[in-house]
């Protein structure tokens, strides 16, 4: 499925998406490694036993990057041009391996490119669930979009 146009986002649309995932330990691992995050809470498991969780924790932009990951088949799939930034990131709920991560995407603002004719940003919610449905992620996420191209009649 391609990703929308700037122009066919409204604010207040939600998309709640389909596809879940439940991590692993070798996300965890593989993610910590590729990002040369060494912390032993989240590849440490003798360590983590001694800590309040009793169990490695999930690396947290591991978590933020599947929650934004899971709402590109439904949104931004071809259409991004950039991620502008994000802020109001919070983890309020740890997430352990064997957890099922699932997503929910609302649109918070809309605004043609001053600079970039063509082009929109859009201000995207993306919220994490557990299979609990306890709230692990959140964010707030700028995206330049690409505006829907002109068709020409010939």
């Amino acid at each position: 499925m391609a990703g929308l146009y700037f122009e066919h986002f409204s604010v207040g649309q939600k998309f709640v998406h389909e596809v879940r995932r439940t991590v692993t330990d070798m996300d965890n691992m593989l993610f910590s490694s590729l990002t040369y995050n060494p912390a032993p809470i989240h590849i440490d498991h003798a360590y983590a036993a001694t800590t309040e969780f009793g169990k490695p924790l999930m690396n947290s932009i591991f978590t933020l990057g599947l929650v934004i990951g899971v709402s590109v088949q439904d949104t931004t799939m071809g259409t991004t041009v950039a991620n502008l930034g994000m802020t109001d990131t919070i983890f309020p709920t740890p997430v352990f391996a064997g957890d099922t991560v699932r997503s929910e995407t609302t649109v918070m603002a809309l605004r043609p490119s001053s600079s970039r004719p063509g082009q929109g940003i859009v201000t995207f919610e993306h919220v994490g669930f557990n299979q609990r449905d306890e709230v692990v992620c959140k964010t707030t996420r700028a995206a330049l979009m690409l505006a829907q191209p002109e068709t020409g009649s010939a």
